[in-house]
């Protein structure tokens, strides 16, 4: 059996160094590997949920048939599509009504009161949007690899290359169809930012309705690099909470892209509440020198798969201390900049071996000192013990001040 602790690490200036407050953690029972973990940030009073503690954050499930009703609707996009979240705070009465419209039978009222009463009342809706060849590519893999509870879209400008994809047909969206007429940005990060805009109205319908969107590509090109902040940022103009996972162009690759890529993440930060910026240079120490240069990019694709999957799957499937959407929101929401760490080991020792390789995972650009908040995913079979389960200071000093299990 293999235990796998996956923690993510928040770095900022704006705590003294050496100060890490775990903010959240759970534990899965199965025989799956190398699950990635959910991330940080908590500043000032933004707050966490555990057994017989009140969050400081509404702690509550997502309605995304929920219109406005809520006198915070100027100050929260998120409030202007969960009114739910207003009735939980206190605001107005104990029942709140939300009216849609319904094709057969015009106007129709449906309750908030009897919150058990909805059945997909506990299912936030997550997209996973890939933009450009390398985003298309990352949603392929995680195709492939059987990922549930998510919605998979692709996003491009090159026709050719979205019919090779297994995504249904309804979910590839061409951009730019009058910009590009289906033959692709042509590495031109303008292109696929004018392409995003033109079709912007397109792509707030395809994020219509989401509680939490990934947006995932390769940094360096035209369509992901330009255009996935564009599409980003509908999505946080949405009131959705936004999640971007890319990576950066191998060294041979060339300056051009690396410096495309760069200005690329510069404008995705944004216009994302969390960004994880994965350089593809780093995934060199951990392959042979004999490596493909299509193996590299295919663990490139894979590790993008590894962090959208770890992430979702805290939100999407049950573990044995459970974490809801409305806890991962209260971390992630206007996060910033986060970093991944990916750990994983057998034998007696497992727990803390993994524990170890997760915090010198080399995705890490930087070191764990810096992170104001770390939130992990310990993933092993039906022998794993609580002691296993527990996460020892020791490994990062005095980093870890004290710790928080998201329950309901």
């Amino acid at each position: 059996m293999v235990a796998a602790i996956s923690p993510y690490f928040t770095p900022s200036d704006a705590r003294p160094m050496g100060v890490l407050n775990v903010l959240g953690g759970r534990v899965s029972m199965d025989n799956l590997l190398g699950r990635v973990g959910c991330l940080k940030m908590c500043d000032g009073k933004i707050g966490c949920s555990s057994a017989g503690q009140r969050s400081t954050m509404p702690h509550c499930r997502c309605s995304a048939n929920s219109q406005s009703v809520s006198p915070y609707q100027n100050k929260d996009p998120f409030l202007n599509m969960h009114p739910e979240v207003s009735m939980l705070r206190g605001e107005g009465n104990n029942t709140v009504t939300n009216p849609r419209k319904d094709s057969s039978s015009g106007s129709v009222t449906e309750s908030l009161g009897d919150m058990s009463s909805s059945s997909n009342y506990n299912e936030a809706k997550i997209k996973v949007i890939g933009v450009g060849g390398g985003g298309s590519n990352a949603v392929n893999r995680m195709i492939e690899s059987a990922m549930k509870g998510v919605e998979f879209w692709i996003v491009n400008t090159d026709v050719q290359a979205m019919k090779m994809s297994p995504v249904f047909p309804e979910h590839r969206l061409q951009i730019g169809q009058e910009l590009t007429r289906g033959l692709g940005a042509g590495g031109n990060p303008e292109i696929g930012m004018n392409a995003a805009k033109e079709s912007k109205e397109s792509i707030e319908e395809a994020l219509y309705g989401s509680d939490m969107v990934f947006v995932t590509a390769g940094m360096g090109g035209g369509t992901g690099t330009g255009g996935a902040p564009v599409i980003a940022g509908v999505a946080k103009s949405l009131g959705i909470l936004t999640v971007g996972i890319v990576t950066t162009p191998f060294s041979f690759e060339g300056r051009r892209r690396a410096v495309q890529a760069q200005e690329g993440i510069a404008a995705l930060r944004e216009n994302v509440d969390t960004l994880i910026v994965i350089p593809n240079d780093k995934l060199l120490t951990a392959v042979s020198q004999s490596t493909p240069v299509t193996e590299a990019f295919n663990l490139a694709d894979d590790i993008l798969r590894q962090g959208v999957r770890g992430i979702s799957d805290i939100i999407t499937i049950p573990g044995l201390v459970n974490v809801d959407f409305a806890d991962v929101r209260a971390i992630m929401a206007n996060a910033g900049s986060s970093l991944m760490g990916i750990g994983t080991a057998t034998g007696k020792t497992r727990a803390r071996d993994a524990a170890l390789n997760a915090i010198q995972s080399p995705l890490l650009d930087l070191g764990i000192e810096r992170a104001t908040g770390i939130v992990w995913n310990i993933t092993g079979g039906s022998d794993l013990t609580l002691f296993e389960v527990m996460i020892d200071p020791s490994l990062s000093g005095q980093a870890i001040k004290q710790g928080h299990v998201f329950t309901d």
